[in-house]
């Protein structure tokens, strides 16, 4: 069997990668690159691979950039089945929507070109095929394949591959340690090779504990002195776990009543998936479910969809708190608002998400004090805070404990989707922790397994 790096090979987005296997071709994740104009003009060449001849795709999870090629993939000749948990079937049909909006957007604006449109999202739903957690399918007659959750957001799985015995595993990417809503990662069985996310490589988060305070010091600070707290937020399950936790906040008289604006139209639309499949919750939640709780519903809450009802959340006076997407800042509404209220020190940006290099929330990040948005200079004022224990990637700790817990310790971990240091950083602990060998391999590689 041969395995083939196709992407998210020394950086974090673009997963994908192809085992070929007894004249067989098999694509694991077809995901878009991805960079401060939303799209990285490398997600336009030609793939690495003729599409027409791959037979079948495993998506890990409904991410962009574990899912925003598929379109482009149906486009240029697949025509085979690609299989999902339930759960992702239907958040990735939203997603790939939400992404055709973006990109008309930004066509019309910068004269950008579509990479895919509604007819290519159509075609990739009528390929999917919904699993359940933990049971076995087959690809071919000596091949088989069980997805696992991942706890990382709803849906989410990572994937074991049996090929006579042998247990091949792609991680996707692994969810954080004990948060609201999602399950904890499944645990390894015994396996030969892992094929694993660094993305926190050489990073580990706040308690869960000190989280929920930073989130509750964060908007005491924001409304005491009359602020806008803007919340970038990603819309699959850092929007739900933030819903979760204000409203808790608010029930417990732990933070001021103030107005609250959920806008992104896809983040609601994804609250509505996490409903439909609350079965997938873990059991804290069901259990709230259960007793007839809206986990993400109260009185202060104001979902706009619609750009006139977004744009009215400007007639609001402050204090107020606002949370849109895109998570990394590099397009939707959140934008609109950054461009508002970055320049006034009153207000505040809690950064809860993943910031990948090159993108307006890494620049932010990063304590830059001038950013452009929308073609326009803006001076950043308003105070930047960040609490890395909101992100529904694990950390380096939970990275290593995971692989530590495998029942057979994999002879080989290739490192994928993460930077050259969280990588390197990770490597070194894996080395010395597990005595597997490590591997980051290059755009291209090829490998026998």
């Amino acid at each position: 069997m041969k395995l083939i790096f196709c992407g998210s090979d020394l950086e974090v987005t673009g997963s994908c990668h192809l085992l070929e296997h007894n004249g067989k071709k098999y694509l694991v994740d077809c995901g878009m690159w991805q960079t401060s104009h939303f799209i990285d003009k490398r997600n336009y060449e030609p793939f690495s691979f003729n599409p027409a001849e791959i037979d079948a795709v495993i998506v890990t999870h409904a991410h962009l950039d574990h899912i925003g090629r598929l379109p482009k993939l149906m486009h240029e000749g697949f025509n085979g089945k690609i299989y999902a948990n339930l759960a992702t079937v239907d958040l990735t049909r939203l997603m790939l929507l939400d992404a055709v909006e973006i990109m008309r957007y930004n066509q019309k604006k910068y004269g950008d070109q579509m990479l895919f449109d509604e007819n290519d999202v159509k075609a990739v739903g009528r390929q999917m095929v919904g699993l359940d957690y933990d049971k076995k399918h087959s690809l071919s007659q000596d091949l088989f394949f069980t997805l696992r959750d991942a706890g990382h957001i709803l849906g989410s799985a990572w994937v074991e591959i049996d090929r006579d015995g042998k247990k091949i595993v792609f991680s996707g990417d692994i969810g954080n340690s004990h948060v609201p809503i999602v399950c904890e990662t499944r645990p390894l069985g015994a396996i030969d090779y892992l094929i694993m996310e660094s993305t926190y490589g050489n990073r580990n988060h706040e308690s869960v504990e000190n989280r929920i305070y930073l989130l509750q010091n964060a908007i005491i600070r924001a409304v005491l002195r009359g602020g806008v707290l803007m919340i970038p937020a990603f819309s699959l399950e850092r929007t739900q776990e933030l819903l979760y936790e204000i409203n808790n906040l608010l029930e417990n008289d732990l933070i001021p009543s103030v107005p609250i604006f959920l806008d992104s139209p896809l983040a609601a639309d994804a609250t509505d998936v996490y409903k439909k499949y609350s079965r997938y919750f873990d059991e804290a939640a069901r259990y709230l479910v259960g007793r007839g709780d809206d986990l993400f519903k109260f009185p202060q809450l104001q979902i706009t969809r619609t750009s006139e009802e977004s744009k009215s959340i400007n007639n609001i006076s402050p204090p107020k708190i606002i949370i849109a997407g895109s998570g990394m800042m590099n397009g939707g509404r959140i934008q609109h608002h950054l461009l508002r209220y970055l320049s006034d020190n009153k207000n505040m940006l809690l950064i809860v998400a993943y910031q990948a290099g090159n993108t307006l929330g890494r620049k932010l990040l990063q304590g830059e004090k001038k950013v452009r948005i929308y073609g326009q200079e803006v001076q950043v004022k308003a105070e930047i805070k960040a609490i890395g224990s909101y992100s529904a990637h694990g950390d380096q700790n939970k990275l290593v404990e995971w692989v530590k817990g495998a029942k057979k310790t994999p002879g080989k971990i290739f490192l994928t989707h993460g930077e050259k240091e969280g990588m390197k950083a990770l490597e070194k602990r894996l080395k010395k922790e597990t005595g597997a060998k490590v591997v980051l391999p290059d755009y291209g590689m090829i490998v026998e397994l």
